[in-house]
């Protein structure tokens, strides 16, 4: 099983034994290490690995999961 964690104000943590990372062309990344860190400040110079800039440049995230209530309210405009 694969399970992907949002880490607060971090990376997105890909766990799981049978993970592939591609790239547009359908290229795989070919990584090591486990657990698997996406960058999601996109201040990452290993993109589309996390490198720990998000810690340096003080990056804040607004997203968290959303209820099955919020899911049929209409967005809000910003």
């Amino acid at each position: 099983m694969t399970t992907i964690r949002v880490r607060k104000n971090g990376p997105y943590r890909v766990e799981g034994d049978d993970v592939k990372v591609l790239d547009w062309d359908g290229n795989e990344y070919t990584t090591e290490r486990r657990p698997i860190a996406l960058c999601r400040c996109g201040a990452s110079t290993t993109k589309p690995f996390c490198d720990g800039t998000h810690s340096k440049i003080g990056f804040v995230a607004v997203e968290g999961a959303v209820g099955p209530e919020a899911q049929d309210k209409p967005a809000q405009p910003r």
